[in-house]
Parts: C-alpha cells; structure tokens; sequence
C-alpha cells in the first residue's frame, strides 16, 4: 500500500522554488529516508505533507486522502526538529494532554517506558536535554497510534545507547506495519533503517532506490556527496 504520494510538487518562496516538481512515495511497513543537504526542501516537503504549507502545483496523498484533511491528519504523526511552544510543560503532562486528543491513544505510561521518559517526566520540557526532547517529541509522534509517522532528525542529540534504543523503536514501528518517513543528515542512520532512499537536492529528487541499490559500488556518503550541491547554512 502506498501511504504517501507527491507528483510534481511545487512550492516557491518568492522566486525561488524550494520543491521544484517533487515527486515521491512511501509505503506501509516500510522506512522511507529522505535525504538532503539544507536547504534541499524536506522540511517544506514535511510541512506540504501535514497540510501546513500549501503547494503552488502539484498533488499530495495521505493514506489516500488529501494533506492536511480531518481523514488524513488524524492518522498521521509528526515528530518535529524542535517544539518552542512546548517550553513550559512537564514531559508526562505533555504526552496526558496529547493522548486526550485521540479516541484510542497508545497508554501513555507504557510509551513513556518505551522510550526512558519517566525518570524525566516531572521536567519542564524547556529544562531538558536536546536527546530528552527528542524522545518526548517522538512520543508525541506515536501517541496517536499513527499509520503514517514523519521522523525529522529524530535522533539529533540523543546519546548513542539511545540513539541506538531509538532505532530500535523506528524499526519495530515498521514491523507492526506502520509508513515511516524518515529524515536525517546522518548517513549511518538512513543505511542502518531505511527500505528505501529518496535523495533530493534543489527540491528534486537526484537519485533513488534501495539502499543495497545505491551503495553497490560506494557508500551512501559517497553517493550523497556526489550527487548534491555543498552549500553553507540555510533551512532544510
């Protein structure tokens, strides 16, 4: 089943296409990375898929719906980079508060074992490590019990014994036949998880396949490098 689609998605800021024709798709049970320097349009990919940013042309499906409609977004997670709003909320208060918005949420208790979030669950979300929130945000993500989850950096300051626990969690979400769309800079990670890859640069995709696919002959760093233009700064 394909959970996600985008045909020749455009979106400009100004002049300036940050998705220029973007297409790609992502399938149920399956990790899908999206890979790209800053400034190569996944994020704006991200937001156009959670019906936050509306496209100039293009077509969008999510789980056979349209982004951002009630049918789509209600089963569909996102764990964002960073969530500013959330500063002052305890972590366990959080999560309460976002499983009350579901009619069937995950048992927010069993997700916070899940994920070593109870020795820090009484924490301001503000007051926490850049790894802690990254585990909090991830579990704002699943609390819904989402067939479509979008993980953007989601290991971005996690320690490697949680990092690694983390891709543990990504990979069970797979088996239990969930489409995860997967965002990182580290290519260790798109290589450890993903099913397939999906490289953009300029807004477009470059290059893609599977990941036994695009490193027969180099590696996944290698191929990112040669097929992506090196810039300084800028969005992702």
């Amino acid at each position: 089943m394909t959970a996600l689609e985008l045909r020749d998605v455009v979106v400009r800021f100004g002049t300036k296409p940050a998705l220029d024709a973007l297409s790609l798709t992502a399938d149920a049970g399956r990790i899908t990375a999206v890979l790209g320097p800053n400034g190569a349009g996944k994020t704006t990919m991200i937001r156009v898929c959670n019906g936050l940013l509306k496209p100039d042309s293009g077509s969008v499906s999510v789980l056979g719906h349209p982004a951002g409609s009630p049918e789509a977004s209600i089963r569909v997670g996102m764990m964002p980079q960073s969530t500013g709003a959330w500063s002052g909320i305890r972590a366990g208060e959080l999560l309460r508060y976002l499983a009350g918005l579901y009619a069937n949420p995950q048992p927010v208790d069993e997700l916070m074992n899940l994920l070593g979030i109870h020795d820090f669950a009484k924490t301001p979300y503000r007051r926490l490590s850049g790894g802690q929130q990254q585990s909090v945000n991830l579990a704002g993500a699943l609390v819904g019990r989402p067939e479509l989850v979008f993980l953007d950096e989601p290991t971005a300051g996690m320690d490697p014994h949680v990092r690694r626990h983390t891709w543990q969690v990504v990979q069970q979400l797979r088996d239990s036949g969930v489409a995860v769309v997967l965002t990182t800079h580290a290519m260790d990670e798109a290589q450890q998880l993903a099913d397939h890859v999906w490289l953009v640069d300029r807004g477009r995709v470059v290059v893609d396949g599977s990941v036994a696919e695009l490193t027969r002959d180099q590696s996944l760093e290698e191929v990112f490098l040669a097929n992506t233009t090196a810039r300084v700064g800028g969005g992702a």
